[in-house]
Formats: structure tokens, C-alpha cells, sequence
């Protein structure tokens, strides 16, 4: 490209058109760190988002393996029929799906929803699973293992966003704050005598 200096063109002395009509603002379909920073910045506004509908799939679908073993739904435990009540382990982690799936789902109480979730997906796992073979993919440990290390991220991140757990914890927050600012003026509107 030529590299003209007039009035109508804006690119300097020396520098090509290309650079002189980049993006600027790095959402446009400009190349090179511009483009990717600007790729960047979008999927960092869509983080949130993005864990939240995670939270909720995987949510769901611990929540279904604990409904299966408990009312015999979706195929039931192991093939048909239910877990029986009060079994060890297997009717309380059936319990323990359906529960924590359930309120991971809502995001409400996640990271202890999910640190329960997990740590139960470490039991199955190294008590169930582990003794057969060392590998997951060799004792049929996989779905424990991957639970295990899902729920532990989420112990971490947070519920992300469409979650209740963030509904409560802002309403909260500002009841606290108003609660606060209303004593605070009323401490100020009474003079203290002595």
C-alpha cells in the first residue's frame, strides 16, 4: 500500500494504510494482539455466564444419578429399580446427588454444595472404584473421578452468574449496608446528653 501524505488520508508519513485503520477499540475484526485482546475481553464479560450455565448442567446431572438410585427414574440404579433405603454407602450418596445436584443447580450454598459433592465422588472413587485398578479408565471410575474434580472447581470459582446464591448474598448486602446508614442517621439526629 502507498504511503501518501494529503489532507483526505489520515496515515502519516511512513506508515501504511492497514495500521492507520486498525480497530482502536479491539472489538472489530482487526488482527494481531488487537483482535486477540479484543477476543479476550469478550470471553472475560461471558465468564460468568459461562460458569453459571456449567454450574447448572452439571448440577442437573449429579442430581439425576441421585433421582435414578433414589425413585427408579431416568433407568434406575444400576440398570432398574432403586437404591434401598438406608444402605451403606449407597443409598446416602444417592442422597447426597440428589441433594447437593439439586443446589448446585439453584446455585444456592454452592461451594459447600459442591465441596460435599466432591468429597463424595472421592469416597466412590477410592473406595468403590480404586481397588479394581489404578486407572480410572481401567475400573469404570471415570464419571467419580470427573465429579470429584468438577465440584472441586466450583468449591473455587463460585456459582457464576443465574445463580440464587448471588440473588441472596446482594440482597443481604444491601439490607446490611441500609440497616447500617439508617442507625448511623439516627445516632446523628439524637444528641446525646449527659
Amino acid at each position: 500500500m502507498s504511503t501518501t501524505s494529503n489532507p483526505g488520508n489520515p496515515a502519516k508519513t511512513g506508515e501504511t494504510a492497514a495500521t492507520s485503520t486498525g480497530t482502536g477499540t479491539g472489538t472489530g475484526t482487526g488482527t494481531g494482539t488487537e483482535g486477540t485482546a479484543g477476543l479476550a475481553a469478550r470471553l472475560n464479560q461471558a465468564q460468568p455466564y459461562a460458569l453459571g450455565l456449567f454450574r447448572i448442567v452439571v448440577g442437573l446431572l449429579f442430581a439425576c444419578h441421585g433421582a435414578a438410585s433414589l425413585f427408579g427414574v431416568l433407568g434406575g440404579a444400576h440398570g432398574g429399580g432403586t437404591v434401598e433405603t438406608g444402605t451403606w454407602p449407597g443409598w446416602y450418596a444417592a442422597v447426597i446427588q440428589l441433594v447437593a445436584g439439586g443446589l448446585v443447580l439453584l446455585g444456592l450454598g454452592t461451594r459447600s454444595a459442591a465441596f460435599l459433592a466432591s468429597g463424595s465422588m472421592a469416597y466412590a472413587y477410592f473406595k468403590v472404584h480404586q481397588p479394581e485398578a489404578l486407572f480410572p479408565l481401567q475400573n469404570g471410575g471415570e464419571p467419580s473421578a470427573l465429579f470429584c474434580w468438577v465440584f472441586l472447581l466450583l468449591v473455587f470459582t463460585g456459582p457464576g452468574a443465574l445463580a440464587l446464591d448471588r440473588l441472596f448474598g446482594a440482597g443481604a448486602r444491601n439490607g446490611a449496608a441500609v440497616t447500617a446508614r439508617e442507625k448511623k442517621t439516627e445516632e446523628q439526629a439524637t444528641p446525646v446528653t449527659a
